[in-house]
């Protein structure tokens, strides 16, 4: 009975923030309409459908399967989402009726995840399991006649019609496997019996799944010439590793071993050191207009937006390549401003910062550990391509969760976001009917 009033606050708290989602995301969309001098009743009604249905129905099916579940992740999700959806619409309407479709069917494994998934414990006994398919799926796209190259990277399969990332599912899947190796082999890794100037240092037979993690990352970017995944991926083991041990020395051995990697690629393959030259000098008259003008349009459309953004439909952010994929978030900056720029960071500063939350109350070791692996797949992914559109780091294509126009991104966040659910409400309980006295 003491949990009763905790679960009625927490789902009173995320049904208020849900419709709140709901009616941002369809305003957001409406004003896109506006300001492209569109009729309101085009496609909104239509959109609004799916949002205001699809949205309300997970809150119920969290209500049901996730009852003491943290109320800020879904509606968090949510908005992004819908801000995504708005902004791809005023980018590209062709690709519109796509996201919609990608959202529903992203909405639909989120429930199937909450409904199959009852306890997030019973994942730790499929370990090797988990982990080869989530192995096989990162280099799937290597093998000849399935692989797909699209802008240099190979990271896409072709089944007909049909191109999906499959490394997008495959590193929820890694995370899981992680968590489970880890807490497994914690006790061991923490040994760390040599010295490393003021660092303790675990003996070199225990550094095999650094090395070992450090391998793939590295087959990932020879074989897929795939910047942004190979550093993604080998960030989480090393944060993870790092959650699990508690021992500064595995972030320095990685930081080093990335070091060493990104010197060897950008040494040996041209495309690396391409990036390299554009992130220095995106804006030198001899590369603006030629390697450089898809990040120097970027820049100037982040300009254009100011602080409070030319608004919703009346900006130019059609003049950047790939505006709806790899620099979403310069065409959110140019039309929702310095603002609205921050306000989409601060809603994965809640996801990240609530994940986060949700690993240090759990008691179990692989809860603990796959809450926090799953918190920092959001947070690096949205580092990393951020990091890049805004000239903080090279630029890496890789998708900002939730927002950029793909449907193999969409589906393998929604799937994670469910995960994060089901450990932040814990396992699900069975209802215990009271018994009738047939007597009585």
């Amino acid at each position: 009975m003491s949990e009763l009033p905790q679960v009625r606050a927490r789902t009173g708290a995320q049904l208020a923030l849900t419709i709140f989602a709901v009616v941002l995301a369809l305003v957001a969309f409406g004003l896109v309409e506006l300001g492209l001098g569109q009729n309101l009743g085009r496609h909104l009604p239509e959109y609004g459908v799916l949002f205001v249905v699809g949205y309300v129905a997970a809150y119920l099916l969290i209500r049901y399967l996730a009852p003491t579940a943290d109320p800020a992740l879904f509606p968090s999700a949510a908005l992004l989402a819908g801000i995504g959806f708005a902004v791809i619409y005023r980018l590209a309407p062709g690709q519109s009726a796509e996201q919609a479709s990608w959202l529903a069917i992203g909405l639909c494994a989120f429930a199937l995840t909450l409904a199959f998934v009852r306890d997030h414990r019973k994942l730790d006994g499929y370990t090797y399991t988990i982990g080869l398919v989530g192995v096989g799926l990162l280099l799937l796209p290597i093998l000849p006649g399935l692989g797909r190259e699209i802008n240099g990277a190979r990271v896409w399969i072709g089944l007909g019609p049909l191109t999906f990332q499959p490394a997008e599912l495959g590193k929820v899947l890694i995370a899981i496997f992680l968590a489970s190796y880890l807490n497994t082999k914690r006790e061991l890794l923490q040994v760390a019996p040599g010295r490393l100037g003021p660092f303790q240092i675990p003996q070199v037979k225990h550094l095999g799944p650094v090395l070992l993690a450090w391998g793939v990352s590295l087959a990932v970017l020879f074989l897929e010439k795939d910047l942004g995944t190979s550093l993604l991926y080998f960030g989480i083991f090393v944060v993870m590793l790092w959650v699990a041990t508690a021992r500064p020395a595995y972030l320095v051995i990685g930081l080093l071993l990335f070091a060493v990697g990104a010197s060897f690629a950008y040494l040996t393959f041209g495309h690396v050191r391409e990036r390299v030259v554009i992130w220095q000098h995106a804006l030198d008259p001899q590369y603006v207009h030629d390697e450089g003008y898809q990040l120097a349009q970027a820049e100037f459309a982040m300009a254009a937006g100011g602080i409070g953004g030319a608004g919703l439909g009346r900006g130019e952010p059609t003049d950047i390549p790939f505006a709806s994929t790899d620099f979403i978030f310069a065409a959110v900056a140019e039309e929702l401003g310095m603002l609205g720029a921050a306000g989409v960071l601060l809603l994965y500063v809640v996801l990240v910062g609530k994940g986060l939350k949700t690993a240090t109350e759990q008691r179990d070791g692989f809860g603990k550990l796959l809450a926090a692996g799953l918190s920092a797949i959001l947070g690096m992914q949205a580092f990393i391509i951020v990091g890049g559109v805004t000239r903080v780091i090279p630029l890496t294509g890789i998708t900002l969760p939730f927002v950029s126009y793909g449907g193999s991104s969409l589906l393998s966040n929604f799937i994670l976001l469910a995960l994060l659910i089901r450990i932040s409400s814990g396992p699900l309980r069975p209802t215990v009917r009271p018994e009738v006295d047939a007597g009585g």
